[in-house]
């Protein structure tokens, strides 16, 4: 077993605490290879903000378990090389099992969600419970789910979403001992949250009713890509076939920041973006054949979006 505290890592218990108090989100962007992640650090790095290093199952399958501890490794030494070292936290996203969860653990993770939500609600205090109680002899924490979001990620599929309903939530964070929760309150997985014509809204008023019942608990927003149309239309005009991609409006998230929110995940928009600058390059040089060449500036389109994201709609810049 590696222990997360060999890899230079911290879990999320001190840096929820400290978000909540100062009203910002920590940004959770997920990765699956070596340009994600440079420029993930780089850009929280260069803004000095804490950040969640977000791996899906697929991605632990795409790049390897034991790379990506490596990665998180280096990582951590990255953020000091580039003169600045941040708080890093390698966290599971949409874990399913208890087994998944006690291997990711086992493996280096400083922080696991367990996805129950697609179970009843007594299976899925239980199965949270029981990887708390693992978690928790290893100091490691973890995120549990109420209510489902619609969309795909990965192997994440779901054709409707359920709110979270806020008198349950005192009831599972009492029961399961999680040390974050997240809910569903209108945002998606995926590029096409909403259709033209749809109003993009989240219930910041379930937020508010959650926030009573359970205040200063931190809340995590999952499926929270703003899908910026900018880089939608980029890729279409460099021949992609994005159509009707609408994601979350970047000041509803701004004002979930502000509130319990202490952790927003972001993962299309690195995708797109990353898409874009890829898309660009080898249409306007068809002859480029080195990965270098269109991988780099994908990455560097990347750091720029982080950016944007921790300053404009996270508020995390200085929080390091």
């Amino acid at each position: 077993m590696v222990s997360y505290k060999d890899l230079g890592l911290v879990n999320s218990r001190e840096m929820f605490a400290k978000a909540v108090k100062g009203g910002y989100a920590i940004p959770a962007f997920n990765f699956n290879n070596m340009e994600q992640m440079q420029a993930i650090i780089s850009a929280c790095v260069e803004t000095k903000s804490p950040v969640i290093l977000q791996v899906s199952s697929g991605a632990r399958k795409y790049a390897n378990q034991t790379l990506l501890r490596y990665m998180a490794q280096g990582a951590v030494e990255y953020a000091k090389e580039l003169g600045h070292a941040i708080p890093i936290v390698l966290h599971l996203d949409h874990g399913d099992s208890f087994e998944l969860c006690k291997n990711c653990i086992e493996y280096g993770f400083s922080s696991v969600m367990i996805d129950g939500s697609h179970l009843s609600y007594e299976e899925n205090v239980e199965l949270t419970r029981k990887v708390v109680e693992y978690a928790h002899q290893h100091d490691v924490t973890v995120e549990g789910e109420l209510g489902v979001l619609a969309g795909v990620e990965d192997d994440v599929k779901a054709e409707h979403h359920t709110y979270t309903q806020p008198e349950e939530v005192e009831d599972f964070v009492k029961r399961t001992g999680v040390d974050s929760l997240a809910i569903s309150i209108g945002t998606s997985h995926g590029a096409y949250k909403f259709k033209p014509g749809q109003k993009p809204e989240i219930r910041l008023d379930i937020l508010a009713e959650i926030e009573k019942r359970i205040p200063g608990f931190p809340i995590v927003l999952h499926g929270s890509s703003s899908v910026p149309q900018d880089i939608v239309a980029e890729i279409n005009h460099y021949g992609g076939k994005l159509k009707d991609s609408i994601g979350i409006p970047e000041d509803q998230l701004r004002m979930a920041a502000r509130s319990a929110v202490c952790k927003i995940n972001i993962d299309s928009d690195g995708r797109l973006a990353m898409t874009a600058a890829i898309r660009k390059v080898l249409a306007e040089k068809p002859e480029e054949f080195d990965p270098r060449k269109y991988l780099g500036p994908a990455r560097d389109k990347l750091k720029e979006l982080y950016k944007h994201k921790v300053v404009n709609v996270l508020g995390s810049d200085d929080k390091a």
